[in-house]
């Protein structure tokens, strides 16, 4: 598994995204990104994680930050997710897990006593040069998008 560190540069992320698009972060060297990773969409937070980031989406444009939240969920999925919550932000499409593998975030978890593969959830900020300015692992939900924005705004 890949650990990614500040200062390392961010991977290549090529992905289908909601509303039939495609991202990809090397076409936004000049502008900061916020690539977040949440286990799976419509559940309660994820939910919330992505209605956070889509309620300072204005102040993430203002200090020049596109966000992407990943998931493993079929591009289907994300567009009914993202007009069911009204979400701002872009929701890009792992299903073949290539990037969630490259990133690092595709871990063992365990619940109930139960041990399954599944994405932890993680927030990388990447600069305007393509480097990994912050990371954030195991996220708590709460609080976590106004962080994200600080850190972008203070780049």
């Amino acid at each position: 598994m890949t650990e990614l560190n500040t200062g390392n540069p961010a991977p290549a992320l090529v992905l289908a995204t909601d509303g039939e698009g495609q991202f990809d972060l090397g076409a936004h060297k000049g502008r900061k990104v916020v690539v977040y990773f949440y286990p799976k969409a419509d559940t309660p937070g994820c939910t919330t994680e992505g209605q956070d980031f889509s309620a300072l989406a204005d102040q993430f444009e203002a200090a020049n930050t596109v966000i992407i939240g990943i998931s493993r969920d079929p591009v289907k999925k994300l567009d009914k997710f993202k007009a069911k919550h009204d979400l701002k932000i872009i929701l890009g499409s792992d299903e073949d897990g290539v990037v969630t593998e490259a990133w690092g975030v595709w871990i063992l978890k365990k619940l109930y006593g139960r041990e399954y593969m599944g994405i932890e959830r993680a927030t990388f900020l990447i600069d305007s040069q393509g480097a990994i300015a912050g990371v954030w692992h195991n996220v708590k939900v709460k609080g976590h998008a106004s962080a994200v924005l600080e850190a972008a705004q203070a780049l």
